[in-house]
């Protein structure tokens, strides 16, 4: 496989990181840029809905405002997330699918999360490729509780999948967000949600930094995919401009963000 583009590592709102997966996957269709793998995190925090779900079912509207979280809805499937400024990195591949050597939605998820499989054992952890089930994408977990969820969008035969890797997370906030519609009370998911997701943190029992989990994520697609990566400082004129669209006219707006309708 060619080398593939590794974007600088970048801190933007919701809006524009949602924006610049498009543009990029708009480029990709033309064969205007290489296979891209680009880190982001997400400033101020954020909730992602997945592309067809109910945000008022999903997310506590109200609690997001209070606390000037943003909501954005993806143009992936999957389900609602919680992004913490400091608590997570967030990785997405835009590559033709002709390239990954499959349009298998499985084995694509499998291929692409060898990468945080093997960025974990950097970190001096054992993590497990996660199938899912028709209610929830595959992910990354670790002893059965999950450090990395992912989903995926598909067109012009490229493939974007894009997911978490968690450095820290405080629950008691996730919650404060993450609507679930089975529970009465905050405190009732809160306890249910200790015993599922877990973290670098945790799994090492001390403070991580960011450059150093960058560091090893890098590492670990390069492996998976079998790839050397070209870092480049930004995207392309096109897709900058595109991008630009993208999160005034879409990603920033409620009608998308709240409705689904663009």
């Amino acid at each position: 496989m060619t080398a593939w583009r590794l974007l600088k590592f970048g801190v933007n709102t919701a809006f524009r990181n949602m924006a610049i997966d498009e543009a990029v996957v708009a480029a990709r269709i033309e064969d205007l840029v290489p296979n891209t793998l680009r880190f982001y995190r997400w400033e101020p925090s954020a909730v992602s809905v997945g592309r067809f779900q109910d945000v008022f079912n999903e997310v506590h509207v109200k609690n997001c405002t209070k606390h000037g979280v943003d909501i954005v809805r993806r143009i992936t499937g999957g389900g609602t997330v919680y992004h913490d400024s400091q608590g997570e990195i967030t990785y997405s591949v835009i590559v033709k699918e002709e390239d990954l050597g499959t349009q298998d939605v499985y084995i694509a998820y499998n291929t692409i999360c060898n990468g945080l499989i093997e960025a974990a054992r950097v970190l001096g952890i054992d993590a497990d490729f996660n199938p899912g089930d028709p209610k929830n994408c595959p992910n990354i977990a670790i002893n059965g509780k999950k450090i990395s969820g992912s989903a995926q969008f598909h067109r012009g035969g490229v493939l974007l999948q894009h997911g978490t890797f968690l450095l820290d997370v405080d629950i008691d906030r996730m919650f404060t967000f993450l609507r679930v519609p089975w529970a009465k009370t905050i405190p009732e998911v809160v306890c249910v949600a200790r015993e599922k997701l877990t973290s670098v943190t945790h799994e090492r029992a001390k403070t991580v930094t960011t450059e150093e989990v960058y560091k090893a994520l890098k590492r670990g697609f390069e492996k998976a995919l079998s790839t050397e990566f070209k870092e480049e400082e930004a995207l392309t004129t096109q897709e900058q401009r595109l991008a630009e669209r993208l999160q005034v006219e879409k990603y920033a707006n409620s009608s998308w963000n709240l409705k689904g309708e663009f």
